[in-house]
């Protein structure tokens, strides 16, 4: 085994394997797979092997559909079959609300090129024997879908890597992680260490214990999962003999079922209510290509509407239940990119649907890697989404919550209720009794909207319950005044002697003067915009610009702190700050809203004193706060900076003193409407 490379890449699994090969393709040869046992050992040598392009993130999809278009090229490259069979296949709606479901997505596939088409259920039985047509309202016809062997893609991967110029370890067991003073990595392992530039985290089930080794907690989780397979069936004879084909795949999305033909029988896997954590502290090292005990119980529910909607299981006999652990992060999607504080190191690991998205993995890390860019918008599978707030606890309570609503439908606007409340503000309980309705954002509670006593969040594909309650904060807003608690957004300190400088060349903006802010977009070097902020100079008249504020998305923080830190200069010159729950916010905003302000402090906050995008530090009430004049609403407004030990006192003087004006509180869903009319756009929504 070669004791230096540029990549030592853990993990032999198809994810790991797939980032090997990406590499190469892309002229980094020397690199190194390790993997402790034979490659695929975990989860991938047991998986069900489907593969589909859905997805409910448009970028994801684009990378799903990229996976599958890789295969046919790695096959003739490697040599290796991969056992691909692109049967085409079958989603299924048995209820209006879930057809509703199944039109956006046809609407999402045509504009990201994906072949789909609604049918009828009759039509769909014409394709798929075993359904009954009656069970069912409508379907969607996919021509992309498909399964493979989860080994000889696997095996494809690595051997077209080796061809490139790559190396596989087996049976090489990673024992310890240590990043040397030069900034290198020291990989320790059974049969010697390997020192790295780069190091990739692709453990599959063992993720957790290898990012553990560098004091890395990722929230990860592994679960049971189970699919049957069935003895021999006419039908499915039949259909083989007289189409020359095979039976495509299903999607029964109430019954929680995929199908597709397995040989001359037929596979069904479920994704059920009762699931269960497997492994949840740590994983057994000597765990490799062994199999969970079957639970028939648990997935009786799904099983019993399966045979409903599929007459034809009814009268087979069951030849096999596989159940085995695969991974999940708290919303499904993958965890990849590189980890914040810890240059050089690498994540992808998370991918429970590594058939249908691992080649995309593969190609957005190699990208990000070489060029330090993915190539694509990748934020839903990126590591930073989460902080040091998903915890073991709260990643089992959203793994669990995902994996059991893993068909479900997800109505926009809806907020799922699994490990909340976990962080709150000073004035939670306080927006609660006022009929706070709360979504959560970064682990944070926010507030969307306010309820009337026994009015409540129904969500649906057309106006939902909250419609009339918003238009009516939004016209408080727009005719009087409103406020809004805004800790959410990221808050951030810049100090030092060459903060300016670097905010001048971090930043697409003009540097505010001593007591005012401006808008400040954030460029990739190829002018892509990656950040959206509010800049605001703290520094005195005669100051250097030593002392900044900056606000902007708070589900970025992770994301945005690590490009800072990446970019700060080596002499110490500069320092941020995320400040986080360290400083919370008020916002109000309307046509009386300088009125109100007014009403509670003692400087002088008229049109001539305190301009548009104006920042000074002032009391509100006795709460000393940082105040700037900027809405993100469009109207006359303030937002008022505050510590939370104060924020109490603050929203409780500004709400006092505004009741003369007819003041309301309003949420983030008034905002967003509030926002979009001033054209002004949100990180993550409009850019991105």
């Amino acid at each position: 085994m070669k004791s230096h490379a540029k990549v030592v890449v853990i993990g032999g699994g198809v994810v790991g394997c797939s980032v090997l090969f990406h590499l190469a393709r892309h002229g980094w040869t020397d690199i190194l797979l390790l993997e402790r046992d034979e490659l695929t050992s975990g989860s991938t040598w047991h998986a069900a092997g489907g593969m589909h392009t859905i997805n409910g993130d448009p970028n994801v999809a684009k990378l799903q559909k990229y996976t599958i278009s890789l295969y046919k090229e790695i096959e003739e490259l490697s040599g290796q079959a991969t056992g691909v069979h692109l049967t085409g296949g079958v989603l299924l709606a048995a209820t209006e609300a879930r057809l509703d479901w199944l039109r956006g997505v046809v609407a999402k596939g045509r504009y990201l090129g994906i072949d789909l088409e609604e049918i009828s259920p009759n039509e769909a039985a014409e394709l798929m024997p075993l359904l009954d047509p009656k069970q069912f309202v409508g379907a969607v016809r996919n021509k992309e879908d498909g399964h493979l062997d989860p080994s000889g893609v696997t095996h494809a991967y690595a051997k077209a890597a080796r061809k490139l110029g790559a190396e596989v370890e087996r049976f090489t067991k990673v024992e310890g992680i240590v990043r040397r003073p030069d900034g290198l990595w020291r990989v320790i392992t059974n049969k010697g260490d390997v020192v790295a530039e780069h190091v990739v985290n692709a453990g599959g089930l063992w993720a957790r214990e290898v990012g553990r080794m560098i004091g890395l907690e990722l929230p990860v989780l592994a679960m049971e999962h189970m699919y049957l397979i069935t003895e021999d069936m006419p039908e499915v004879a039949a259909w083989n003999q007289n189409t020359g084909t095979e039976i495509i795949h299903a999607v029964d999305f109430d019954g929680e079922l995929y199908l597709r033909q397995e040989r001359g029988g037929m596979l069904m896997g479920t994704y059920e209510k009762a699931n269960k954590p497997w492994s949840e502290f740590s994983t057994p090292w000597n765990f490799g290509h062994e199999l969970l005990e079957p639970d028939i119980d648990r997935i009786a529910p799904s099983l019993e509407v399966g045979f409903r909607h599929f007459p034809a299981f009814q009268n087979t006999g069951i030849k096999q239940i596989i159940n085995g652990p695969f991974t999940f992060a708290p919303d499904g999607n993958p965890l990849v990119g590189p980890v914040r504080g810890l240059p050089g190191f690498w994540v992808a690991c998370g991918v429970m649907a590594g058939f249908s998205q691992g080649g995309g993995v593969g190609l957005a890390l190699a990208n990000w890697m070489i060029e330090g860019d993915p190539g694509a918008d990748i934020w839903a599978m990126d590591v930073s989404r989460y902080g040091d707030w998903a915890t073991m606890a709260y990643t089992n309570a959203k793994v669990r919550e995902n994996y059991s609503r893993r068909f479900s439908i997800r109505f926009p606007n809806e907020e799922l209720p699994a490990g909340r409340p976990l962080k709150t503000t000073p004035v939670y309980d306080l927006l609660s009794a006022k009929g706070a309705q709360w979504g959560v954002a970064y682990g944070l509670e926010v507030p969307l909207w306010y309820a009337p006593e026994g009015v409540k969040d129904e969500f649906s594909w057309r106006r939902s319950s909250d419609f009339q309650h918003v238009a009516k904060e939004v016209k408080t807003v727009r005719t009087r005044v409103g406020l809004s608690e805004i800790s959410s957004f990221a808050k951030y300190r810049v100090t030092g002697e060459g903060a300016a400088g670097w905010l001048d060349r971090l930043l697409a903006c003009k540097l505010p003067k001593p007591g005012r802010m401006t808008l400040a977009p954030m460029l990739k070097e190829d002018g892509r915009l990656i950040g959206d902020f509010s800049l605001a100079n703290l520094g005195s008249p005669n100051s250097n610009g030593e002392d900044w504020f900056l606000a902007g998305s708070g589900i970025a923080e992770q994301y945005h702190m690590r490009w800072f830190e990446a970019h700060l200069p080596q002499d110490g010159s500069v320092r941020i700050e995320a400040l986080g729950a360290k400083l919370t916010g008020l916002s109000i905003a309307g046509p009386k809203a300088r009125d109100v302000l007014a009403r509670v402090t003692r400087a002088d906050v008229s049109n001539a004193a305190f301009p548009f995008m104006a920042t000074a530090k002032m009391e509100v009430g006795m709460a000393p706060c940082l105040v700037g004049r900027v809405s993100y609403t469009g109207d006359l407004g303030y937002e008022i900076w505050v510590a939370p030990e104060y924020q109490r006192a603050a929203y409780q003087t500004l709400m006092a003193a505004g009741e003369e004006f007819g003041i309301g509180l309003f949420g983030s869903r008034a905002l967003n409407a509030l926002r979009l009319e001033k054209n002004y756009g949100s990180w993550a929504r409009e850019y991105r």
